[in-house]
């Protein structure tokens, strides 16, 4: 369980920082009493920011960004205004993010989420005909594997799914009929490498940057937080302010020695929802593997030979049940779609999260297309509520901090 899960996040985490992963879902483990299941690792939401942040110019022969320096400086104190966040809302509980980000909003936010990320998978998928087919291969394997395989490989359809897909690559390949898996990145990578770190630089300008993806990342916390919440039949809003502090601890460790900003992870989300395995233990298990395959380079180079039709194949899958995770919420919490207001607010902001591939700068301040659709969703819903909204919070001032989130 624990491997399949090492293995949903290798697309974002095998490019960053692999080691801080297992160290962050260690912190996130512990801070929240082992009580939220969540694998912590690199967040795309920084992406965007970092790289206006520092300069840097993305091409397929770009070399390493010089100023990985400066980005963990605002990385950092973007973690330490997200801890705050955290602290507060352990304090004096979550009430006042619930009406921030209501339910309606919050489902709009994980439905774009997957939407959005899907664009990436679908991408990768369909780079080449031979990719398409073996996508649609692996889906159809780990589709079939989650419903009629007998006992133990019915819970982990995922690892047996892109086992026998990657398989089938591999023998198309080497009977020519194929193109054939590239293996030459494995024979030069040396077994065992320490991870190499980076002391933070702290600068003005690129800290105004990348603080304000708190908000963002305190959303997708909260998307998260429902929709595992959701699928376990297991409210767990109340750990909320603690799952918070987790991550953003996690985030002040990893930018502390030049790894990337965290979060929790949307594709661990979509093993959950496959698997229908809440078990915080396993993301502890998980985290071990990944901090001892953060020494060893020949395994991070083989985790590169995974095809772009298999990993796209995948990422589809778990994608498009994060997508329905966020509809989940919205029936869970029986939201009313009578109500043209929340129609507005569910459907504007996941129609840019589809759309948007850019990013939207505004000076040294930009978002993209999770950011943009978080912050919409947001406003939208607080604007078109008017004076009931205000009228609401005045009613609502004494229970609104009244839920403390103090549950061990």
């Amino acid at each position: 369980m624990g491997i399949q899960h090492v293995l949903a996040m290798f697309g974002s985490t095998v490019l960053a920082a692999l080691f801080f992963s297992g160290i962050g879902t260690i912190i996130f483990y512990v801070i929240t009493g082992g009580k939220v299941p969540s694998y912590v690792g690199s967040s795309f939401g920084f992406i965007g920011v970092v790289v206006s942040a520092t300069g840097y110019n993305y091409s397929p022969s770009a070399g390493y960004n010089e100023h990985t320096d400066v980005a963990a400086g605002g990385i950092l104190i973007c973690g330490i205004v997200y801890g705050l966040i955290g602290v507060i809302i352990f304090f004096v509980g979550h009430g006042w993010i619930e009406y921030i980000m209501p339910p309606v909003v919050t489902g709009s936010v994980v439905m774009t989420i997957g939407i959005h990320l899907s664009t990436s998978a679908f991408q990768n998928a369909t780079q080449t005909s031979f990719d398409g087919w073996m996508a649609f291969t692996t889906i159809m394997l780990i589709s079939l594997i989650s419903i009629y395989a007998p006992g133990m490989l019915k819970r982990i359809p995922i690892l047996i799914g892109m086992i026998i897909a990657y398989l089938i690559n591999f023998g198309v390949g080497w009977s020519g009929a194929g193109p054939a898996i590239d293996y030459t990145e494995v024979y030069e990578a040396s077994w065992f490498a320490a991870p190499k770190f980076v002391k933070p630089k702290f600068e003005g300008q690129a800290i105004s940057i990348i603080v304000p993806v708190c908000v963002v990342l305190l959303a997708e916390n909260l998307g998260h937080l429902k929709a595992v919440g959701a699928m376990a039949e297991k409210p767990l809003d109340k750990y909320l302010g603690r799952a918070i502090l987790g991550d953003a601890i996690a985030t002040i460790v990893s930018a502390s020695g030049g790894g990337p900003g965290t979060t929790t992870y949307s594709e661990n989300i979509g093993v959950m929802a496959v698997t229908q395995i809440f078990s915080t233990l396993i993301f502890l298990i998980a985290a071990i593997i990944a901090i001892i395959l953060g020494f060893i380079q020949k395994f991070g180079a083989a985790i590169h030979t995974i095809p772009e039709g298999v990993f796209g194949g995948l990422s589809i899958i778990l994608f498009g049940l994060i997508t329905v995770s966020g509809a989940r919420i919205w029936v869970e919490n029986q939201v009313d779609f009578k109500d043209s207001r929340n129609m507005l607010v569910a459907g504007v902001p996941v129609v840019i999260g589809a759309a948007m591939q850019t990013t939207l700068k505004w000076g040294n301040f930009q978002l993209d297309g999770i950011g943009l659709p978080t912050y919409t969703a947001i406003l939208l819903y607080q604007i078109l509520r008017g004076w009931d909204s205000f009228r609401n919070l005045w009613n609502r001032r004494k229970t609104l901090f009244k839920k403390r989130d103090m549950t061990v």
